[in-house]
């Protein structure tokens, strides 16, 4: 469970540090990774809630959800269509759904 919290912590605290900027043509890419990365670690605090957690799905998760995010959008681009939104719209669920989760959890 401590995987996802410090992972979470750690990056934030890099991005505050090094102050990476992103140019505009890779922040759909940069936004759908972001979203990928955020939903992967309130699913892995759900899953510690529930007692179900596993490090081993929640890094197999972290990567492939953001993998495939950023695939979708790199297609879609290719395409001429805005598919990064569909990630978008997936991702915004899940992390309303697992936030909601873990406030009933603690309420």
């Amino acid at each position: 469970m401590l995987v996802p919290i410090v992972g979470l912590l750690a990056g934030v605290l890099l991005g505050l540090v090094l102050q990476v900027n992103v140019g505009i043509e890779f922040a759909r890419y940069t936004a759908v990774a972001i979203l990928a990365a955020f939903d992967s670690v309130l699913g892995a605090i759900r899953a510690e809630l529930d007692g179900v957690y596993d490090e081993r799905i929640f890094i197999s998760g972290f990567v492939v959800n953001a993998l495939v995010a950023v695939l979708l959008t790199f297609v879609g681009d290719r395409l001429g269509l805005d598919l990064y939104l569909v990630a978008l719209l997936a991702f915004g669920l899940r992390i309303f759904q697992n936030v909601a989760l873990i406030r009933r959890h603690f309420l």
